[in-house]
């Protein structure tokens, strides 16, 4: 029979491989599938709103795992010259949609506007624009999903990653109480 002591040592090294498996689990690539979706598809002319947000019809939408500079945000340029990025976003997105239909699927709710995965001509419009460097991936949210955009376009030195910027959470939280 064993002693206790023996039994505590057990208990401890499955609570360490529970604790390892968690971490290991935290740490592996999401994979590149996009979320569940939450209710039916939203299509039709989109009237941009924002870098990260639009409205078609009546419906108010986030784009899904991303987060771009708010309208009134400035940046800074290669050349530390302060230029108005949440504008070029705004400009940048309606580029990226063209006057196209947008199709989006909701994948949950965010205040008073659905979150969905938008396309345009069948591409994803988060990752087009977090590829450009105009939108930073909300990791949380998008669980990685992004994290290839966004290494590119900031090793490429795109957009907001040419010079610098506060990241649009923080500029809210200081500047619009």
């Amino acid at each position: 029979m064993r002693s206790p002591k023996h039994l505590i040592v057990w208990l401890v090294l499955i609570a360490i491989g529970a604790a390892l498996t968690q971490i290991f689990h935290d740490w592996r690539p999401a994979p590149d599938q996009p979320p569940k979706p939450v209710g039916s598809a939203i299509e039709g002319r989109a009237r941009v709103v924002d870098g990260d947000s639009l409205e078609i019809g009546a419906s108010r939408i986030r784009l899904f795992g991303i987060d771009a500079p708010e309208g009134r945000q400035d940046c800074r340029d290669a050349q530390s010259k302060a230029y108005s990025c949440g504008t070029a976003a705004r400009r940048a997105l309606a580029d990226l949609i063209g006057g196209r239909d947008v199709s989006c699927t909701p994948v949950g709710r965010s205040h008073d506007r659905n979150v969905a995965v938008c396309t345009a001509q069948g591409r994803d419009l988060s990752e087009a624009m977090v590829r450009m460097g105009l939108a930073i991936e909300l990791r949380q949210h998008s669980k990685g999903r992004y994290a290839a955009a966004q290494r590119e376009a900031r090793d490429g030195k795109r957009g907001l990653w040419a010079g610098s910027f506060e990241e649009p959470g923080d500029w809210r939280r200081e500047h619009m109480r």
